[in-house]
């Protein structure tokens, strides 16, 4: 009997990962063919693995409580190699989902399903992408995970196209050790792809395409358009200017027609949390802000939460991993407590986050406080958030409104809600989400108005993903996507 069932099992596992490998072959084809995108529940299929793809049907089937099982997935997937669709991003997980309730309305036809469901996605003419060249300048921690991610999102290059790195030096020793830098994360782990030095021509190859590697000291020092660059959005991940007429030095150099600040800006800049306010952004900004790795993991729950039983008060409490702004021994740091030893102490510093929701949800101004403690882990933040709620409600109703949000509607790529009880920091690593509601964690009190939430995220890739997001629509390269 136990043998048995021990072939049985391994014998259909074996047949579910040739059909993920079939599953890869058209992902791989529609994104490089059609610039189509094909994920899970915001799972990525590009670049995974047989057993990372099942590992997402897992998930899925975990999460709506249905069997999402990599032969519907496959089945739908070919429906859609079938027909034109322009460039987008399609859920499969959406697609099972509506298919299981709707089946029958199709006579279980695939192919009129599919052809049904993305009628609105249908034809080149609806999406004439143009692409728009990208520069980083400065290469830190946001900007060698934003090179990643521009190189992963590549497709066949009609959206973000990477085009140079902007660093104080270009030496060859100095390009060789940011080739290294972007090779290997102590975190993120090693880059999968290649990259080669081309030191003669100042330049690095990384996944075949050529990012010129440039060197100033100041933005205005560099003319883009020596280098086939044009009407450039300058990713600026130095912190080093805020302000309108700090920033507003890139666009005295040829070449760029656009500023994206990796930090809260000052003055009337506008601070964009995709998902949340990008739609206020007007197409004539020439300079915007992806405002804060906090800002972007809270706005999204709070405007949930506020749409749907209103805010009266509330105090968000960050738990946030140590930063390079820390010192890795006991020095001078011109900020309090921030000098002493990041990887030892647990410390109690100030955090902006709370005011700077407002500026993202206006009409949250005045009723939330903020504070942060940072602790001895190089990576992933926690947010907990205290909140008086206007309307009554319950720990399931909340979980519940969470989680929705989480699978459809407009702020799915924001929110991920986790039903795991054995969830802490490290599973968060590589999260491409802004916020991982802790859905066990929630606590209610008896007088259903006061609600703790726990809300995790990778203040490294997490916000970086929000950062391209903001970027391309800044660009006018966002696809259509089915959801």
């Amino acid at each position: 009997m136990g043998n048995h069932q021990y072939e049985t099992e391994l014998t259909s596992w074996i047949s579910k990962e040739k059909s993920a490998i079939e599953l890869i072959n058209i992902v791989g084809q529609l994104a490089y063919d059609k610039s189509v995108e094909l994920i899970i529940f915001r799972k990525q299929l590009l670049n995974a693995s047989p057993g990372e793809i099942l590992k997402h049907h897992l998930y899925a089937r975990n999460i709506i409580q249905k069997e999402i099982t990599i032969d519907l997935t496959l089945a739908l997937s070919k429906a859609i190699s079938k027909i034109e669709v322009a460039p987008s991003r399609i859920d499969l997980g959406r697609l099972c989902n509506e298919w299981y309730n709707e089946a029958s309305k199709y006579n279980n036809d695939h192919d009129a399903f599919v052809a049904d469901k993305l009628k609105d996605c249908v034809g080149l003419e609806k999406m004439n992408l143009k692409p728009r060249d990208v520069v980083l300048y400065g290469f830190g921690r946001i900007g060698r995970l934003a090179a990643r991610e521009l190189i992963n999102q590549a497709g066949n290059g009609n959206q973000l196209r990477f085009r140079a790195i902007v660093t104080r030096s270009t030496s060859p020793e100095d390009i060789k050790k940011r080739a290294d830098l972007l090779r290997n994360d102590s975190i993120h782990g090693p880059f999968k792809g290649t990259i080669v030095e081309d030191v003669e021509n100042s330049a690095l190859i990384i996944n075949g395409q050529t990012v010129k590697m440039l060197a100033a000291k100041s933005p205005t020092d560099i003319d883009y358009t020596e280098y086939g660059i044009s009407n450039a959005l300058v990713i600026d991940n130095t912190g080093a200017w805020r302000d309108r007429e700090g920033l507003g030095q890139h666009l005295k150099a040829k070449g760029i027609g656009q500023v994206l600040l990796t930090a809260p800006g000052k003055d009337d800049i506008p601070n964009i949390v995709y998902g949340v306010n990008d739609h206020e952004m007007k197409k004539d900004e020439t300079i915007l802000s992806a405002a804060s790795c906090t800002t972007n993991a809270i706005s999204p729950v709070l405007k949930i939460i506020k749409e749907q039983y209103g805010i009266i008060s509330g105090h968000i409490e960050t738990v946030h991993a140590y930063t390079n702004d820390q010192n890795l021994a006991d020095n001078f740091h011109s900020k309090s407590r921030r000098g002493r030893a990041a990887a030892m102490n647990m410390v109690i510093t100030e955090t902006g986050a709370a005011k700077a929701v407002s500026k993202v949800l206006p009409e949250l101004a005045g009723i939330l406080t903020g504070n942060a403690v940072r602790v001895p882990t190089p990576d992933v933040s926690l947010a907990i958030l205290h909140l008086n709620l206007k309307k009554e409600s319950s720990l399931e109703e909340i979980n519940a409104s969470l989680k929705e949000a989480s699978l459809f509607g407009n702020m799915v790529d924001q929110i991920e809600f986790s039903i795991s009880n054995e969830l802490v920091s490290t599973d968060i690593v590589g999260n491409s989400h802004a916020s991982v509601v802790d859905g066990p964690a929630t606590i209610m009190a008896n007088d259903k108005k006061s609600v703790v939430l726990y809300v995790w995220y990778d203040n490294e890739y997490g916000y970086t993903r929000q950062v391209i997001r903001v970027a391309k629509k800044a660009s006018g390269v966002r696809r259509l996507r089915y959801y």
